[in-house]
C-alpha cells in the first residue's frame, strides 16, 4: 500500500530483523556520522538529544530462567499515510517524492513543533542549540547533508542524498534511474549493521530482497493499527517480540484478541 498520499512507482523501505540485532548501536554511530548529527552538550537530557536512529530495548517481562530482551532500532518510519505532513503549517515535511521518503525540508522550518507532537514514533527531534564540533571534527562532516541550525525540527530521510546520487550514476551510465538495482542505493545504517540485521530497498519491485521479507508471516509494523502505514517493517519469530510491535485489536464480536498485520 501507499497511502492516502498517492501510489508509487518506488516505495523505499526497511525491514528489520530484531532476532538478528544485538544492541550495538553501530546504525546510530553511522546514521550520525553520515548526517552530520551535531555532538550533544548534555547527553544525559534524554528531552534535548538528537538520535535520527534510536535503539529501543525490548524485555518479555519474565523472571530468570525465562527473561528474554530484543533490542529495535527505530528509523523515521516514513509512513504512507503521515500525521505530520497534514499538521505541518510552512509545508515543510512532504510526502510527494517519487520512493514514498517523508521529507524535511529545513529552511523552511520555523519550530513549531507540530510535527513532533503528532509523530506516534517519536522519531522527530528540535534542535535546542547551535550545532558545535570539537577543534577539527567540522573537517569530518559530510559535504553532501546541510547542517541544522538551531530552532528547526530534524529526522532520518533515509539518507536522501544516496539517493540522489545513484540516480545520477545511473543516468551518467545510461540507464533508468527509477529502475535501482537493491545494491545502487543503501542507507548508512543498513552498510553499518554487523549482523545484517536492516534490509533496504524498493518495498514495490520483487528483485529486492525487502519485497519478500515484509510478505513474511514473522513480518510486523509498529502501531499499525493507526493507520499510518510505515515502510519500516520488522521481523521476529518471538511471539512476545511481535506482540510488543502493539500492533494487535480486540475483536468487536469475541473480545479475543487477532493480529492486525498488513503486508
Amino acid at each position: 500500500m501507499s497511502g492516502h498520499y498517492g501510489q508509487f512507482d518506488i516505495r523505499w523501505g526497511m525491514v528489520i530483523d530484531l532476532d538478528k540485532c544485538t544492541g550495538c548501536g553501530a546504525c546510530m554511530v553511522a546514521c550520525q556520522a553520515e548526517n552530520n548529527v551535531a555532538i550533544q552538550t548534555d547527553a544525559s537530557n534524554k528531552r534535548l538529544v538528537t538520535n535520527w536512529m534510536l535503539v529501543f530495548e525490548l524485555s518479555n517481562g519474565k523472571s530468570f530462567p525465562d527473561h528474554e530482551v530484543a533490542y529495535l532500532p527505530r528509523p523515521c518510519m516514513h509512513c504512507g499515510n503521515p500525521s505530520c505532513v497534514a499538521v505541518c503549517p510552512a509545508t515543510v515535511t512532504t510526502k510527494d517524492e517519487e520512493g514514498g521518503i517523508v521529507s524535511q525540508i529545513y529552511p523552511r522550518c520555523f519550530g513549531c513543533r507540530y510535527c513532533m507532537a503528532s509523530c506516534p514514533y517519536h522519531a522527530r527531534y528540535f534542535n535546542w542549540y547551535d550545532p558545535v564540533w570539537p577543534e577539527g571534527m567540522e573537517k569530518t562532516l559530510s559535504p553532501d547533508v546541510s547542517v541544522r541550525p538551531r530552532g528547526v525540527v530534524e529526522k532520518c530521510h533515509f539518507c536522501h542524498h544516496r539517493w540522489m546520487q545513484a540516480k545520477d550514476k545511473a543516468r551518467v551510465a545510461g540507464e533508468d534511474p527509477k529502475a535501482l538495482p537493491q545494491e545502487a542505493y543503501q542507507t548508512a545504517c543498513t552498510q553499518a549493521c554487523p549482523n545484517g540485521a536492516i534490509t533496504f530497498g524498493d518495498l514495490n519491485n520483487p528483485e529486492h530482497t525487502v519485497h519478500e521479507l515484509a510478505h513474511s508471516e514473522y513480518a510486523f509494523r509498529l502501531l499499525e493499527r493507526l493507520g499510518t502505514e510505515p515502510q519500516v517493517y520488522y521481523m521476529s519469530r518471538r511471539e512476545w517480540v511481535r506482540r510488543a510491535g502493539d500492533n494487535y485489536l480486540a475483536d468487536e464480536k469475541t473480545g479475543s484478541v487477532k493480529n492486525e498485520h498488513h503486508s
